[in-house]
């Protein structure tokens, strides 16, 4: 790399250029990288349409390259760490130019158009070619094609090339635009994404009179309150009025929302200092007990559960400090339900999920074998395995406070509208038990169960690993679990995370 310091202006200006040509070249090798790829991930190997299982609610089939199988994406998401939306992206674009538009495909190698221009060619003719399923004869796709390119060449903006291209290939198919059209409205969904300090973008996508329409619907409402009074901003009414509008608050007569809470708290121990920094377990309270070793606390551990997993004092302490955040303790939604998932403070793993009610038994009962107390003897812990297929309540419960979404490496889908797959399959002596269950969306259960070559396994305290047919191998880990300290570090590919990549594009379903 060069120094830009040691540069003139117009040295500067030329390393810029070679940037772009570099990218854009890159980008031309990564797109016959993935043609080629996709040549090897045939359709032939998907499901049937009259096969059980070949379809899934939600996930529009015609964005997936003619002849290729639905799967291809996922195997790029993971190979590249990216949304799968993201890798849809990249494998439409790629097979695009390659299989259609191989002209733009050697101005991008050659440096002569830039990857922004390139994509712009590729959005308003993808697909149109009769070699890709479309209605148009290849030669005239060319010949807008080289139209474009010379657009392109006089240095014509990305945004109004695309506009450009589009209109000249609807001059000799009027067709082409209504075409283009209904295919993104199949293609069309609602989507959430978070953009932090507790916020997230709602996106729909919808023809544009209907969403040029809805905003200024939005707008007129949001003028309304301001001239009612309202002194919040007119950009924070809008969004007010847009969640009315579709929550409807003031509408009885629908059933009611609720909730279900869940409250994740690590496991409390009555733990006393001694001296200066030496922490003493409850068995060690004695005079005459030997200290337990010293302690030094770091940002990640808050406590030491020093042997069983819940104890009844542990419980009777955890009530007791839900009691003090509301009067009379803390209480499920009206209309819902409460958990209280226990976690161990040192790894950060889910030891159990109780109920409040069970929790209050629980703390009632004691230990059965020393009704005195101060034994320290478990009184609950995970669900035990069950010798059927199906998991029990307490299972899934259990599993849905673990894993809190789909753990395929990326997915955000919640875990409430999950399946609980065995990771081992029960066909091959997969036990119905939580470390060999986790919570898989339709679709990457699917893939997990019918696509060639991917590999699942599953550690006893929750990382999941996933291996694809071409050997990238991608990891989750439950939330709040923490790694020990020699599997801290992975080499490449592995990549461990926790949940999905917060700047992640919600994956298609």
């Amino acid at each position: 790399m060069l120094a830009p310091e040691l540069c003139s202006e117009d040295e500067l200006v030329r390393e810029m250029r070679a940037v772009a040509d570099g990218r854009a070249q890159l980008a031309a090798y990564e797109a016959v990288l993935v043609a080629e790829l996709a040549a090897r991930r045939p359709a032939q190997t998907d499901l049937t349409d009259d096969q059980p299982g070949h379809g899934v609610e939600g996930w529009a089939p015609t964005r997936v390259p003619v002849g290729v199988s639905e799967f291809l994406v996922d195997e790029l998401a993971l190979m590249r760490g990216i949304s799968l939306a993201a890798a849809t992206g990249l494998a439409e674009r790629s097979l695009a130019l390659v299989r259609e538009l191989p002209t733009t495909w050697e101005a991008l190698a050659d440096g002569l158009v830039d990857e922004p221009r390139a994509n712009a060619i590729v959005r308003a003719l993808a697909g149109q070619s009769q070699s890709a399923g479309g209605p148009v004869e290849p030669a005239v796709v060319a010949e807008v094609e080289a139209q474009a390119l010379e657009w392109a060449h006089a240095g014509e903006t990305p945004a109004r090339l695309r506009e450009r291209t589009a209109a000249a290939l609807i001059a000799v198919d009027a067709a082409a635009a209504d075409r283009r059209r209904e295919r993104a409205e199949r293609a069309a969904d609602v989507r959430v994404r978070s953009v932090g300090d507790g916020m997230s973008e709602l996106i729909a996508d919808l023809p544009t009179p209907v969403a040029a329409a809805c905003r200024e619907t939005v707008d007129a409402y949001a003028r309304m309150a301001k001239d009612d009074g309202d002194e919040r901003s007119i950009v924070q009414l809008r969004a007010l009025a847009l969640s009315d509008l579709i929550l409807r608050p003031w509408d009885t007569s629908r059933e009611p929302v609720t909730a279900h809470l869940q409250l994740v708290a690590p496991l409390p121990v009555v733990l006393r200092r001694v001296g200066a920094g030496t922490l003493l377990a409850p068995s060690a309270a004695d005079d005459d007990t030997p200290a337990a070793p010293a302690w030094t606390p770091t940002d990640e551990d808050a406590a030491s559960v020093d042997g069983a997993p819940i104890t009844h004092e542990q419980l009777r302490d955890l009530l007791d400090q839900l009691d003090s955040l509301c009067p009379g303790g803390l209480q499920a939604p009206r209309g819902g339900s409460l958990d209280v998932s226990l976690v161990d403070p040192v790894t950060g793993a889910l030891r159990a999920t109780v109920s409040r009610p069970e929790l209050q038994r629980l703390v009632c009962r004691g230990c059965t074998d020393h009704p005195g107390g101060g034994c320290g003897c478990p009184v609950t812990d995970r669900p035990p395995p069950v010798d059927r297929y199906t998991p029990t309540p307490a299972q899934r419960r259990f599993l849905h406070a673990r894993d809190r979404t789909c753990r395929h490496p990326g997915c955000r889908r919640p875990a409430a509208r999950t399946d609980l797959d065995h990771v081992q399959a029960h066909s091959d002596g997969g036990a119905t038990d939580c470390a060999n269950l986790c919570c898989l969306c339709r679709r990457h259960h699917r893939l997990k169960t019918h696509a060639p070559g991917w590999r699942f396994a599953m550690s006893t305290d929750g990382v999941l690993s996933v291996t694809t047919p071409s050997g990238v191998t991608r990891s989750t880990r439950p939330p709040g679990l923490r790694l020990p300290a020699g599997q801290q570090q992975l080499t490449s590919p592995q990549l461990v995370t926790s949940g999905a990549p917060p700047d992640a594009d919600d994956p298609p379903f």
